[in-house]
């Protein structure tokens, strides 16, 4: 099986492409989806940040306030690492996991979204890195589109690596300025498959 790992920053079509590809029948696994489902009311990850970041983190029926914890980790990079090193190990064995069960199964393709793929060195464990981007005007855009805040932006990119630099440790680069039409005929031709 040939994994792929999809990155790329906030706003630069990583759920678009995602979405491409398993319309066309790929096995896909977005982390993000695994970091809300380990965070969940119960689950230990949850328990762990509450004790770190106490009870206001928490909306009043227990699930994560997922804003609240947002302004605090951004605002603050100690915290955030101290975030991450509650998330990012049990991220990467649920992925892991599943990527195993492909594998299994005799998949000959399958895809994991990482949005911080080189920053948590998952490439080690995949067969290509696949970057999505597009021009910083358009991803402002883009996240003005979802009412995110110039400083809400500027946060997160600097929670990340670069874009420049995420493209150049990728093994293949999609750029999603133009229409959908030209993302999907660039993934087909990096990512082969039904």
């Amino acid at each position: 099986m040939k994994l792929f790992g999809l990155t790329g920053g906030i706003g630069m079509g990583k759920s678009t492409a995602a979405k491409l590809l398993a319309e066309r029948g790929l096995p896909v696994l977005d982390t993000d989806t695994i970091a809300r489902e380990i965070v969940a009311p119960g689950q230990p990850a949850l328990a762990e940040i509450t004790a770190r970041f106490g009870p206001a983190i928490l909306t009043p029926d227990g699930h994560l306030d997922r804003a609240r914890l947002a302004d605090l980790v951004f605002a603050d990079s100690a915290a955030r690492q101290q975030l991450e090193a509650i998330l990012h190990p049990r991220i990467r064995a649920v992925w892991i996991q599943q990527t195993e069960i492909w594998r299994s199964e005799g998949r000959p393709t399958a895809i994991v979204v990482i949005p911080l793929l080189f920053e948590t060195a998952a490439e080690t464990s995949l067969d290509a890195t696949v970057c999505i981007a597009c021009s910083p005007a358009t991803q402002h855009h883009r996240l003005r589109d979802r009412d995110w805040t110039a400083d809400q932006i500027a946060a997160r990119n600097r929670a990340q690596f670069p874009t420049g630099k995420k493209m150049s440790l990728a093994t293949y680069v999609i750029w999603t300025e133009g229409p959908l039409a030209i993302h999907a005929a660039q993934l087909h031709r990096v990512i082969p498959g039904p």
